[in-house]
């Protein structure tokens, strides 16, 4: 669980690492695993899996941001938006996965993770929350700076997709 949910953080991070003005739901989207790539035969059958949609009136409004649509029906990202994107990822026993979400807000200049809740970490929930490192406060301050893994991922997707990586 510990490998599955870091591989799922990576991918959510690099997609988050995309959001401006001016890049589109292709651009995200082409970070996230192709759906063979984490057991599933196409596209369709893992709709939602690597998934982004927008926040606002209804819980799934545009922008939709997956590999399934976002590739040929790609839309622009606008200062104003809010949404959510959300990544999965299964363990190695074949039964359990890892699934994180985050909510963001496209600034003039970028963006803002407005979910306050800190999912960095694997958590293990009972009366405390603790990460596989220890006690976790429930108080996420500021938005981490993407890793070293994370910035490596959103190139490869620049070249294997043929969108920008700026």
């Amino acid at each position: 669980m510990i490998d599955a949910y870091k591989r799922c953080r990576e991918y959510l991070d690099a997609a988050i690492s995309l959001v401006q003005p001016g890049r589109t739901t292709a651009e995200i989207a082409s970070v996230w695993p192709k759906a063979q790539e984490f057991g599933f035969p196409n596209e369709e059958a893992a709709f939602a899996l690597q998934y982004g949609h927008g926040i606002g009136l209804a819980i799934w409004e545009k922008p939709v941001i997956s590999r399934l649509v976002s590739l040929e029906h790609s839309y622009e990202i606008k200062p104003g938006m809010v949404f959510a994107l959300e990544t999965f990822w299964p363990s190695t026993d074949g039964w359990s996965a890892a699934r994180i979400e985050e909510e963001i807000v496209v600034t003039q200049t970028g963006h803002e993770v407005i979910t306050r809740f800190p999912a960095e970490k694997l958590m293990v929930a009972g009366a405390h929350y603790f990460t596989v490192d220890g006690p976790l406060t429930a108080d996420r301050e500021t938005e981490a700076a993407p890793s070293r893994r994370v910035k490596e991922i959103v190139e490869a997707s620049a070249k294997t997709e043929r969108v920008g990586a700026d």
